[in-house]
């Protein structure tokens, strides 16, 4: 049995969950709801109809939002030479080669994005086993192996969310803060929704998205509507 703080339960208690909210309903309900002591995230979990033990089905990529995360992104950069300086001009936490990935490799995690030239992943290749069950392990599909590293560091800055698949075949991101107005965490919801339709995969028959849950970081989730 789950214990839940008086906080949570208070909150479950003023949710339906027999109901499908609209969007802008659920977001507004979601900000009434009793808060954490900080700035929680909007989180939005979506279950799509694929089959995740098959790799034709598996979705994963990225999405600029258009009113950004609220929160600062640290990101760090494999790249040589000018496009090293051109990393670090856009705001690269830090940039490096060989000499990162050893960073890396011996436990050093204080960063959410990982991008690089296509000419080191020589260096990042070895790091899959410490990367990938973080999902931070760069991919084309994600926009984060690229040769033109500046522009991908300004994008994640910016508020590029990154997703994928997990073992049951959801896709996890954040679109938010709580902070944001309602208009904002709608525009930013619908945007990443509308982008991750368009990621069917070809092989997947009947309906992609089956249940979609939105819900602040510590608080109970609402499942929405999407006419996309």
């Amino acid at each position: 049995m789950v214990n839940r703080s008086k906080r949570y339960t208070k909150a479950a208690e003023m949710v339906d969950r027999t109901k499908n909210y609209d969007a802008v309903e659920a977001i507004g309900l979601l900000k009434e709801l009793p808060g954490a002591k900080f700035d929680e995230s909007f989180e939005v979990v979506v279950r799509l109809g694929i089959d995740p033990r098959k790799t034709d089905q598996l979705v994963r990529g990225a999405c600029s939002l258009p009113n950004g995360l609220g929160k600062t992104i640290k990101v760090v950069v494999f790249a040589e030479g000018d496009k090293a300086d051109a990393a670090r001009e856009a705001g690269a936490d830090e940039v490096g080669s060989g000499d990162l990935a050893d960073k890396i490799a011996g436990g050093w995690m204080d960063f959410d994005v990982v991008i690089t030239s296509p000419d080191m992943m020589k260096h990042v290749g070895r790091l899959g086993k410490v990367l990938g069950p973080q999902g931070k392990m760069p991919s084309p599909k994600s926009g984060t192996v690229t040769p033109d590293v500046a522009n991908a560091v300004k994008e994640f800055k910016a508020g590029k969310v990154e997703f994928r698949t997990d073992a049951g075949g959801n896709v996890h991101a954040a679109v938010g803060k709580r902070s944001f107005s309602t208009d904002d965490l709608n525009e930013n919801l619908t945007t990443f929704l509308n982008h991750l339709g368009t990621m069917r995969p070809s092989a997947v028959k009947g309906n992609f998205f089956t249940k979609i849950s939105l819900s602040t970081s510590m608080g109970p989730g609402l499942v929405i509507n999407y006419g996309g």
